[in-house]
């Protein structure tokens, strides 16, 4: 990711719009960082992946894969204590 000041930014607009196509560029303003300059495909991407995270889906609705993933997953090591959550008693 490139990172240029706001001056440079202003400056230079139409050179950074290519630009944001192939990567994102972080614009700060005296070594902060203000934003991103990103394509609009990178922007949708982004708007899809905040849809998603507020999306609640039922076991059912779960692609195969994800459901394959969830099943196979196990705690770290160390973690025992965790097994107490999955009984019923514990569940509560």
């Amino acid at each position: 990711m490139r990172n240029i000041t706001v001056t440079e930014f202003r400056r230079n607009f139409s050179r950074f719009q290519h630009e944001a196509r192939r990567q994102p560029i972080e614009v700060t303003s005296y070594g902060r960082t203000v934003g991103y300059f990103v394509s609009e495909a990178e922007f949708h991407h982004y708007q899809d992946l905040l849809r998603r995270e507020r999306e609640v889906l039922a076991v059912g609705q779960l692609p195969t894969d994800a459901l394959t993933a969830i099943t196979a997953a196990t705690y770290p090591d160390g973690r025992d204590d965790l097994d107490g959550l999955m009984d019923d008693e514990g569940a509560g």
